[in-house]
């Protein structure tokens, strides 16, 4: 199977270049040179129509959405590396709603958040909305890893990389990660991995 990411650094396409390490997957990088438009390029957007980063292709077939990448690594090469849950089981059912709650509901309060910040007024009423809402969503993670020390039980796994990567994004945009300990000790360990290390 050939894998080739189109990325840029610290980026979407971090998370997906973090998940083929931890993966152990071969894989060729592309960079693809955001600041100077090369995503807007004819023979990228014929791979990913959106002209974003990350692009994924299988074969030669592409895919795009950090999302989808992640379900799909999991899917196809996490369960027999134990970082996946088997199909059929509850904690498939658990790693899917997680990981999209990650990017779609945590994730829309906090393009809210950078919105604001992009804006430079991160603590008028739209950013302090954002980050109350933000707030409200990390305690409910929080309780979560309150009872267990990873996403998904005992054990590390995919889940805690694709929900750790967004959490992580979120407490350098200022969210209120810092409120909420069990989160924030549960982040530090996503991020010591050593395949969160690797230059992206």
């Amino acid at each position: 199977m050939s894998l080739v990411l189109y990325w840029h650094p610290m980026s979407s396409a971090t998370p997906i270049a973090c998940a083929l390490a931890e993966l152990g997957l071969p894989h060729e990088r592309v960079k693809i040179d955001i600041t100077r438009g090369e995503q807007r390029r004819p023979e990228y957007l014929a791979l990913n129509p959106n002209g974003k980063v990350p692009t994924m292709t299988v074969d030669g077939a592409p895919m795009f959405e950090a999302l989808a990448m992640e379900l799909w690594l999991g899917e196809r090469h996490g369960v027999a590396r134990g970082l996946w849950p088997e199909a059929g089981t509850p904690a498939q059912l658990q790693a899917f709603s997680w990981c999209t709650w990650a990017y779609v509901t945590y994730g829309a309060q906090l393009v809210r958040l950078q919105a604001a910040r992009d804006l430079g007024t991160p603590h008028d009423a739209h950013g302090s909305a954002a980050s109350a809402a933000l707030d409200q969503l990390l305690a409910v993670l929080d309780a979560r890893l309150a009872t267990q020390p990873w996403m998904l039980g005992d054990a590390y796994s995919l889940v805690d990389l694709s929900v750790g990567s967004v959490i992580g994004y979120s407490a350098y945009l200022d969210a209120p990660v810092s409120r909420h300990r069990h989160v924030q000790a549960w982040l530090a360990r996503v991020q010591a991995r050593p395949a969160m290390q690797i230059e992206t």
